[in-house]
């Protein structure tokens, strides 16, 4: 895990604590009640509940389920907002931000059709979260091996390989190797309240914790 991954434990608290009223806020907004929105997002009643509360840390598959059944971005849920809709997003600016063990960094403006991220996935976490999702996805390895499951098939890429997938079709990623693998990823977003995404099996039926 490299240094930055350690920086502003302060500033990631403190946006992840945030966004417990914002789910709850979120989900009114949307007039969905707490059951149909966790069935949306492949959660439990319980654990949507205890998210909302604050007494559990989304992990970063959550929050993009979350995102797409609410019809908004991670970025704009953790309360990240870019005024102007900036073209370029520079380095200095990337505050890497922590949940359920992954770290990430929005490298693209909020409130678009894609939303793209730099994502450190480490050894073993979220590796048994099967996604189907209406929408596209575009991942490409910086360092370290990635094992992606599509379907039947699975794949091992490594830094400099690709993927370009359908979402609908039933994916599952994990980092090959002990020191995790980073990884640039993009995906479209549908901004619609209706928008669904299926999780499973669900976390707390696999023991991985957020």
């Amino acid at each position: 895990m490299s240094s930055t991954e350690s920086e502003h434990p302060a500033q990631q608290a403190e946006a992840l604590s945030a966004v417990a009223p914002q789910l709850r806020d979120l989900r009114r907004r949307a007039a969905l009640t707490l059951e149909t929105a966790a069935r949306a997002a492949g959660l439990s009643p319980a654990h949507l509940s205890r998210l909302e509360t604050g007494q559990r840390q989304p992990s970063l598959p959550m929050l993009l389920a979350l995102a797409r059944v609410y019809g908004t971005t991670v970025s704009e849920l953790l309360g990240e907002t870019a005024a102007d809709r900036d073209a370029v997003v520079r380095a200095a600016t990337m505050e890497p931000t922590r949940a359920g063990g992954w770290t990430y960094w929005q490298t693209g403006a909020s409130g678009r059709a894609m939303q793209a991220l730099r994502v450190h996935v480490p050894y073993g976490a979220q590796g048994d979260i099967v996604r189907v999702h209406p929408g596209e996805e575009w991942l490409h390895v910086l360092r370290g091996r990635l094992r992606l499951r599509l379907a039947d098939t699975t794949e091992l890429l490594g830094p400099g390989d690709s993927a370009h997938f359908d979402s609908l079709t039933p994916h599952r990623i994990a980092a090959q190797d002990a020191d995790g693998v980073e990884l640039l990823f993009v995906h479209t977003l549908l901004q619609s309240p209706t928008a669904t995404l299926c999780l499973g099996p669900n976390p707390s039926e696999t023991g991985v914790t957020s």
